[in-house]
């Protein structure tokens, strides 16, 4: 049985789009994503619920690519917008470009999550943490914003998601190394990892959307391949990593274990404090 989503779903509005071969490589990079959520999802049984933190917002991130992936694949979530630069090559020529949408929203709902992947790692102070996350939604908003510009004012939104990019970066390569530093040798390689691969992708990024949804001069087959090898490296680098650095890390050591509910919480109606052991004399 083949593979019909262009079928039932044609790119209207677009002389520039994603063909069936682009398609059949979508739904690779779906089943991959999906298959990861289901193992990620049996794998959060393995630890008490008061320590999987980690694997509820690693299964949201797998999650929310697989929808992602699955729209993205079926040829929809996008719209034709007008291209600035017009080429001659017969895979990027035309006047309108497929820009999906969906997944510039990914990217608005799974970098704040990566990025608590990794600062909560480091036990970095919630309030740094907080708008170091309103950075990341000025970065992938202006991205989102620029590819839906037909003229050449989307750079300059292009440099404000630049220079968001960097804000994030200087994070985590300067407090977010002291912090994680300070609570030992294996917080500190726990996230050093992690945070060396969200850089390296960050980076990478803004090259892709450069050559794509902003310069129109890679084909959106070759822009799907670009962005799912680099969705696929970040999702399962940070998210694979951290499960595994974390399994002998005490979430009590980040301030991030949560409460069974059956657990007492001290000062509350009902509880009973313990008697704590005589004082040796």
């Amino acid at each position: 049985m083949g593979n019909h989503a262009l079928d039932v779903n044609p790119p209207f509005g677009a002389d520039i789009h994603i063909t069936t071969r682009g398609s059949d490589w979508l739904w690779t990079v779906f089943s991959l994503f999906t298959l990861a959520t289901i193992l990620f999802l049996a794998h959060s049984f393995v630890k008490l619920p008061s320590e999987r933190l980690f694997h509820y917002i690693d299964i949201s991130i797998l999650l929310l690519a697989s929808i992602t992936y699955f729209t993205y694949a079926s040829d929809l979530g996008y719209v034709g917008i007008g291209v600035e630069f017009f080429r001659s090559n017969h895979k990027v020529r035309g006047a309108t470009r497929q820009i999906f949408y969906v997944h510039h929203i990914y990217w608005v709902l799974s970098t704040p999550l990566l990025l608590l992947n990794v600062l909560l790692t480091a036990a970095l102070p919630w309030t740094h943490v907080f708008f170091v996350i309103l950075v990341s939604l000025v970065a992938t908003v202006s991205f989102l914003v620029g590819a839906l510009i037909s003229s050449t004012y989307k750079w300059g939104f292009f440099v404000f998601g630049l220079a968001a990019l960097g804000y994030i970066a200087y994070t985590l390569v300067i407090p977010g190394r002291k912090h994680a530093a300070f609570l030992g040798t294996d917080v500190a390689r726990a996230y050093n990892v992690a945070a060396l691969l969200l850089i390296f992708a960050g980076f990478l990024y803004p090259i892709a959307w450069g050559v794509s949804e902003g310069g129109n001069v890679i084909s959106p087959d070759s822009e799907a391949v670009f962005y799912g090898i680099l969705d696929l490296l970040v999702a399962f680098g940070v998210c694979g990593w951290t499960i595994w650095a974390h399994h002998d890390i005490d979430p009590s050591r980040l301030n991030l274990r949560l409460r069974s509910y059956d657990e007492d919480i001290p000062g509350a109606k009902g509880h009973v404090e313990k008697p704590r052991p005589a004082a040796n004399v």
